[in-house]
């Protein structure tokens, strides 16, 4: 601690030798030609000699990520963009003055270099450096071997550290956006319209959770902050925008884990006179379109596994237990479909369930035990018991299961999507039995939504919505373990 205490005086000191010479150490602006990354994508293929016949002037700023000489001349590398570029520091060509001010230079300062490019002995791109300005000073020195920062700690505490230090942690970020970017593209193109929906609602629904809560003073009133915007969007619908999405911050009140964070992205959109079945196509497209857009092909690595994006299975949950199950005999869809038989098959297969156990959550536990692992390739598992499914659509043929799918890639539940229910008798009921579940001790049940139900009494045509995990999604596309990885700053306990 005491050397680190000395390291920070010493800089400091170092700040008012740069004041007393003159310069502002933290000036308003800089001009420049260009960034370090575009001399480095510019002028990395010229050679020494096409560069001296050109006499490239430029103008860069950037981060001091090494300094090495301290003589008349010396050499530093830039970090900016992404990308570092070398300079050369002469005293007989900057000047003794500025040289003086090279001089106070630490690793970690920014400043800015006015020179010619040229090629070292070594062929390195450098620039030969006229004149030096110093913009910030890095006054508290960078973690040991911060190049190679690993302490994940530290990583995910101190964000700005992580992404000076590690290239590949701002190529996530850099990939994320572009991901984001493309499913834009992808929806405007097909006439969707990008809305804003309340984060504090007065009512927490659109998903099973529990919410956050909070408490407006003003109105005087008890809020949640948004587990989904999905009644809010389906409000639209009745509006009359027939296609509209949000790419929206969701929050909910439960467990960390490396597929869970309290603070999350999903993107949700709705399409009006579609069923789950189009948005299935749809989900195919957009995934397949953003990927060749992002990665550049159709294939992308993903925990150890290589990942097609080029072909989607589908089964029904009943088909996809049965496919995956583990001993010789499968059950049978009756074994499957009857609250009693399947109560013998989940105790068959070693699983504990509470007494009074529904059939749907039953089929459910059924399902993440056999199946969920098994789900690498782009797999889309459809007709959920209705019971799992409050606002969706059940089907014509049987009404225990609903017209619902969810999506995985890489054994990660990366959508979720459903023809909507739409007549405002039926979803009273659902809300009816969605209460008692929460008198019965289900926090995480809706509650009874009067003034959506009041909207569906004027009319919802039939609609289509989806959910899709943008963080999951990011993990899938830059073969990420954790979502911590892929949220700049994610939620840590506060330090002691």
């Amino acid at each position: 601690m005491g050397d680190k205490v000395d390291l920070i005086e010493q800089r400091s000191l170092k700040l008012e030798e740069i004041r007393k010479l003159g310069h502002d150490p933290y000036p308003h602006r800089y001009e420049l030609s260009h960034t370090v990354a575009e001399l480095v994508h510019e002028f990395s293929k010229k050679s020494g000699q096409e560069l001296e016949q050109e006499e490239v002037s430029v103008q860069t700023v950037g981060r001091l990520v090494n300094l090495r000489g301290h003589g008349k001349a010396g050499f530093a590398d830039l970090q900016g963009s992404g990308e570092r570029i070398q300079i050369y520091v002469r005293q007989d060509r900057v000047g003794q003055e500025n040289h003086q001010l090279f001089r106070l230079f630490d690793i970690g300062d920014i400043i800015g270099c006015r020179g010619t490019l040229f090629r070292t002995k070594t062929d390195e791109l450098t620039i030969k450096a006229e004149q030096l300005d110093f913009l910030a000073k890095g006054l508290l020195p960078l973690p040991e071997k911060w190049h190679g920062l690993s302490d994940v700690e530290i990583r995910y505490r101190q964000r700005y550290l992580d992404l000076m230090a590690n290239r590949k942690v701002r190529d996530i970020f850099i990939r994320r956006g572009r991901i984001i970017s493309e499913i834009r593209n992808f929806l405007e193109s097909r006439g969707y319209l990008e809305v804003e929906t309340p984060m504090m609602q007065p009512l927490a629904g659109g998903a099973a959770a529990r919410p956050f809560k909070t408490f407006h003073e003003a109105l005087n009133i008890p809020l949640f902050l948004r587990i989904a915007p999905e009644l809010y969007l389906k409000r639209l619908i009745v509006g009359g925008f027939d296609r509209v999405y949000e790419i929206n911050r969701s929050f909910r009140n439960e467990g960390i884990s490396t597929q869970h964070n309290p603070e999350f992205t999903m993107l949700e959109f709705y399409q009006a006179y579609s069923d789950y079945q189009d948005l299935m196509n749809l989900t195919e497209e957009m995934l397949q379109t953003v990927v060749q857009a992002v990665t550049g092909g159709l294939e992308v690595q993903f925990s150890g596994n290589s990942i097609d994006f080029s072909k989607f299975v589908r089964y029904s949950m009943i088909e996809a237990i049965q496919k995956f199950w583990k001993e010789e005999s499968a059950p049978s869809t009756e074994d499957l479909c009857r609250h009693e038989q399947l109560g013998a098959v989940v105790q068959k297969a070693g699983l504990d369930f509470e007494a009074g156990l529904n059939w749907g959550k039953m089929l459910e536990l059924l399902f993440e035990h056999v199946v969920e692992e098994h789900l690498i390739q782009p797999t889309f598992i459809y007709d959920f018991p209705t019971e799992l499914s409050p606002l969706s659509k059940t089907k014509d043929e049987d009404s225990r299961f609903a017209e619902r799918f969810e999506l995985f890639i890489g054994g990660l539940e990366i959508a979720n999507a459903y023809s909507e229910l739409n007549d405002p008798e039926e979803q009273r009921k659902r809300f009816k039995e969605q209460v008692e579940a929460r008198v019965r001790g289900d926090s995480e049940a809706h509650e009874m939504d009067e003034d959506y139900l009041k909207a569906l009494q004027y009319g919802m045509p039939p609609t289509a919505g989806e959910g899709i995990g943008i963080d999951r999604l990011t993990m899938v596309l830059t073969d990420s373990d954790s979502i911590r990885e892929v949220i700049l700053f994610p939620q840590l306990r506060p330090k002691s």
